[in-house]
């Protein structure tokens, strides 16, 4: 069934309306179709090289209506008002995800919210589960689009760019490395990120620790309201 699927996409690159499919699928990818635009996206590229920027903004201004519509999806679609999974959750459920893989993409927004929204829309991870989940926990809406923005946008000019620099050849290393190396990057840019967060977090802590040291501060006693039992020494001078 993914085979013939996998074929039918491919078969849109050989149409003159393999621009518009390619606008389709990305946008429906983002919510409930199960093969990701890259497919498409790297036969037209191959067929047109000098289009692939093109296809690539295609792909992305498609992609980004299509998370947009997920999270509608998840956040007026997915609980009825008695409480209770609506049929579109009971069908996402039954047909595109688990109800277990739902509620760990909701404890992951709990945590991370940007990252996680950039990890799914940059590596190999289901988008439309991320997407739907991210309206059905109500993240901010703005932040989730930039994510998706920035995340889809780098993943979709990135195979573009490499078959326009360097044509068919390129296609056999983004078919076996793109995703591995994909992963790879995102792990190290939100380590990176997380490391620059911690080191200014310490820096301000340091810089309250210095501000709230304790200054000890000597006064002058007052020898007229002095207690009998407090000891006074005068002040001598050695330098007789």
């Amino acid at each position: 069934m993914v085979k013939k699927l996998y074929n039918w996409v491919l078969s849109w690159s050989e149409s003159r309306w393999g621009w518009v499919a390619l606008f389709v699928i990305a946008l429906f990818e983002a919510s409930w179709f199960p093969l990701p635009p890259d497919v498409l996206l790297i036969a037209l590229c191959l067929g047109a090289t000098k289009k692939s920027f093109r296809f690539a903004s295609l792909c992305l201004v498609g992609s980004i209506i299509g998370a947009m519509f997920g999270y509608a999806i998840g956040h007026f679609l997915w609980i009825a008002p008695d409480g209770e999974p609506t049929a579109v959750a009971g069908f996402f459920y039954d047909h595109v995800f688990s109800v277990e893989s739902f509620k760990n993409v909701g404890n992951l927004y709990d945590k991370y919210n940007f990252w996680i929204v950039f990890t799914a829309g940059f590596t190999p991870l289901p988008f439309k589960l991320f997407t739907i989940a991210g309206g059905m926990f109500d993240i901010n809406f703005l932040m989730f689009v930039i994510a998706s923005i920035v995340s889809r946008g780098l993943r979709f000019f990135l195979i573009g760019g490499l078959i326009w620099k360097f044509g068919a050849p390129i296609k056999v290393f983004i078919d076996k490395y793109f995703n591995l190396l994909a992963s790879l990057f995102t792990v190290m840019l939100i380590g990176f990120t997380a490391l620059a967060l911690w080191l200014f977090g310490s820096g301000e802590e340091n810089a309250e620790d210095s501000t709230n040291a304790t200054t000890e501060i000597v006064a002058p006693i007052d020898k007229s309201t002095t207690d009998n039992n407090i000891e006074i020494i005068e002040p001598c001078d050695t330098l007789r």
